[in-house]
């Protein structure tokens, strides 16, 4: 007959089932190690018979602890604090405690009481990113030990916090390299430690950008204040907006989308935190990156050391996390009608324009690759790619490239095509692989998006001792992660002072183990789609000229087999022109087809695949070579062949003396 329910079962029922005292009992429950093995375990197998389970109120009561911490956040909504919340649970939970939450809802007044009656229902608190007064903190510290304070710095407990001013810094940097003079940055609350952290960071990097103009727009910390702050963004007429962090970036980039303001072509946005919705935001977000799961895991960890040692830690020393600069497509070039405080071709810049006899142009690591400098401005970045979306075919791209004026001339993650990143060696179709990014042409059906899109992942990327040239190995992996090509890829910067004008060469050879195909869109029935190879998509200009051997159209140039092709763009009055050559030295089939894009968007490259497939067979190389030479100032036919052969010797030299 089935047992009836009549409650849960006793401690004096386990006592008399196992033939020992309720006090045995309670010590085998409680993890005791003083209770003989034998008998122990006579204990749990009683327990488990009579489906005993002990209580935890009366545990807590006898242990004196409940096991259990408080985490007290502003704002539960933000995903920074939930991720934060799940590093410290999953940490806890590996040690037998437990986290309960409780949210202040950004109320200042009410934080210290919230936080000390949470702290009165467990035996430790995390106060992650606290607004209040400082002697609120400092009274409530001084009673609810053990506490650890998350993103502020104190005296009287341990913290952990991110170097919010280190990151700042890298964003204006950044926005510095792509030209970027006039900038907002929308505050979050004035109470809050990491608001003025940034604000810190900002006013460093205005001290080493003296050109800079920085100017602060109280915004706040959701998705709704970027969206309700982003008129007072355009009406300041800033290039660039720095946002506290990624949701009011994201309420600022909803604002803009609808009001047709592009982004980053209008203006530039980034964010901080580096939520894991920041990828897919339209376009992916620039930002600064932290975990924050580990943060919540680094936070228990400092906590736990804390209750163990009676509410103090052995070192409480403030810990500082430094954020990692991830730059996605809403960052980019300045609009050349906003240009504000930047050296041109039109005026005389000494500092820039009389480059005199000095030929060096040095590469150095950074976080995300390398950039190229040559004295005080960075002529080129290199970044590995890593942030990139699958869709766009991740790989490593050139990108900003600025003339030795200053201008930015190339482009990333433009509205009309996402996937396209300054200069990079991209493909459309490696044995049906795409390592161009975006959709694939199908016969009958047009463009079509398809899960084909590979990755080139950078294995190894060192720089001459010189400086003047990078070395890389990358492997091309398909959509499966499969190898499917190796690549030695070389990048060598030389300044052309005569010209008053700078070159980079781009070398790749490659190898296909098992052999491969190269194909475009053209030999599958769409005409004049030959594109793939090292392909450099360029800012528009007002107006933009092509030139090649023998035509000065779009028309003219595109798949014209000159062995070097001119962009001539014009901004406003000043003039600053690309030149890209194709290095004969490495081409065994002589200058390939150029594929030109003007009108709908500036931008070409050699197409491997025009009008037959590249074949590479097993155990033999590919060998490719671009040169692109940037100079400000307008070329004629003539200019740009000469400019085009003496690019070609300048940067072979720097190989050669480099090696």
């Amino acid at each position: 007959m089935a047992r009836s329910f009549r409650g849960a079962s006793t401690i004096g029922e386990v006592a008399v089932a196992a033939g020992v005292s309720r006090a045995t009992v309670s010590r085998v429950m409680n993890g005791r190690t003083t209770v003989a093995p034998e008998i122990a375990a006579r204990v749990h197998a009683a327990a488990d018979r009579l489906q005993y389970r002990p209580s935890n109120t009366a545990r807590s009561l006898s242990l004196g602890r409940t096991n259990t911490v408080a985490l007290v956040v502003p704002d539960l909504g933000n995903p920074m604090f939930q991720q934060v919340l799940r590093g410290a649970m999953a940490a806890a939970a590996e040690n037998g405690y437990r986290v309960l939450v409780a949210e202040t809802a950004e109320s200042v007044t009410e934080e210290a009481e919230t936080a000390l009656e949470a702290r009165l229902r467990c035996d430790a608190l995390i106060l992650a990113s606290p607004r209040m007064p400082e002697e609120e903190l400092t009274a409530l510290l001084s009673t609810a030990a053990p506490v650890l304070v998350l993103n502020r710095p104190v005296a009287q407990a341990p913290t952990l916090a991110v170097d919010y001013a280190h990151g700042m810094a890298a964003i204006v940097d950044h926005l510095v390299d792509l030209g970027h003079r006039d900038l907002a940055y929308l505050a979050g609350p004035s109470t809050a430690a990491s608001n003025q952290a940034r604000l810190a960071g900002l006013d460093e990097a205005a001290r080493r950008h003296p050109f800079l103009r920085v100017r602060t727009i109280p915004a706040g910390t959701t998705i709704e204040d970027g969206y309700r702050i982003a008129d007072e963004v355009l009406d300041n007429r800033a290039t660039a907006a720095l946002a506290f962090n990624d949701l009011v970036a994201f309420g600022l980039l909803a604002r803009l989308n609808e009001t047709g303001v592009a982004v980053p072509g209008d203006i530039s946005v980034t964010g901080f935190d580096g939520i894991e919705l920041s990828r897919y935001a339209t376009p992916s977000l620039t930002t600064s990156r932290v975990s924050q799961f580990d943060l919540g895991r680094r936070a228990w960890e400092r906590l736990v050391m804390a209750i163990e040692h009676g509410g103090q830690e052995t070192e409480p020393a403030p810990e500082l996390i430094r954020p990692e600069l991830v730059v996605r497509a809403s960052s980019g070039p300045v609009p050349p009608a906003r240009r504000l405080g930047m050296p041109s071709s039109g005026t005389a810049d000494p500092a820039r324009e009389r480059v005199g006899d000095d030929t060096r142009a040095r590469w150095r690591r950074d976080a995300t690759g390398a950039v190229l400098e040559h004295r005080d401005l960075a002529l080129a970045r290199y970044s590995d790619g890593t942030g990139m979306p699958q869709v766009h075919s991740p790989r490593p791209y050139l990108h900003p490239v600025h003339a030795l004026s200053g201008r930015a001339v190339t482009q990333v993650s433009p509205v009309d095509h996402r996937h396209h990143y300054g200069l990079s060696l991209t493909v459309a179709d490696v044995d049906g692989t795409s390592y161009w990014g975006g959709r694939t042409f199908l016969p009958g059906q047009g463009p079509t998006l398809l899960r084909n899109h590979g990755r080139q992942i950078s294995t190894e990327l060192a720089i001459e001792e010189s400086g003047a040239r990078i070395v890389e190995s990358i492997t091309w992996a398909d959509q499966h992660g499969r190898q499917q090509l190796m690549e030695a890829r070389e990048l060598t910067g030389v300044i052309i002072p005569e010209a008053q004008a700078w070159a980079m060469g781009w070398h790749s050879r490659l190898a296909a183990p098992a052999g491969a195909v190269i194909s475009s869109p053209a030999l599958r029935g769409r005409p004049g789609a030959g594109y793939g190879g090292i392909f450099c998509r360029l800012v528009s200009a007002d107006s933009t000229e092509v030139l090649t051997t023998d035509s000065d159209s779009e028309s003219g140039a595109h798949g014209s087999r000159s062995p070097w092709l001119a962009f001539c763009g014009r901004y406003g009055g000043e003039w600053t022109s690309v030149v890209l050559v194709q290095d004969g030295a490495v081409a065994e089939v002589g200058p390939r087809p150029w594929f030109v894009r003007v009108a709908e968007y500036v931008g070409a490259g050699p197409a491997l695949a025009w009008d037959t497939p590249c074949v590479i067979p097993a155990g033999e190389d590919l060998d490719l070579g671009l040169v692109m030479l940037v100079i400000d100032r307008r070329l004629s036919a003539q200019d740009a062949g000469d400019l085009a052969d003496l690019a070609l010797a300048r940067v072979a030299t720097a190989r050669r003396e480099a090696r």
